[in-house]
């Protein structure tokens, strides 16, 4: 099934790289894998704006994947993305962590800060796990 992406490929990805969405996001939403967790945790980002479920599950770690995510039933558009801190999630690294916050707007206006867990599976990164903060 492919998903109707709002971004072209020519317009600023949203996950705040500076990059176009093509050379940025794009390309691994499109199958190529993350070299990095923070790399992962940006294009996740950009998958919330896009509306891209199937990329959201796709990079879930299977321990902790939901069923479905339902994004369509919500009235909260994210629309900016800050990295506040990284640990490992290198190259060459198991795990890691990347600290966020991600601004949104709709039905509600805010942010939702949070402190995200990465691990390795078959050689590539997925999101496990992540605790809110303030």
């Amino acid at each position: 099934m492919t998903v109707h992406n709002p971004l072209a490929d020519g317009s600023r990805c949203p996950c705040g790289t500076g990059l176009q969405y093509g050379q940025c996001c794009g390309r691994y939403h499109a199958g190529a894998a993350a070299p990095t967790a923070e790399t992962l945790m940006r294009s996740r980002f950009t998958a919330f704006v896009t509306g891209d479920e199937a990329y959201l599950l796709r990079t879930w770690d299977p321990e902790t994947r939901p069923f479905d995510l339902a994004l369509k039933e919500t009235s909260i558009k994210f629309y900016r993305l800050d990295i506040l801190d990284a640990v490992a999630g290198g190259p060459l690294d198991a795990t890691g962590e990347v600290e966020f916050e991600a601004f949104y707007k709709g039905s509600s206006v805010g942010s939702q800060r949070e402190r995200s867990t990465f691990r390795r599976v078959d050689g590539k990164w997925v999101y496990s796990a992540g605790e809110l903060g303030d």
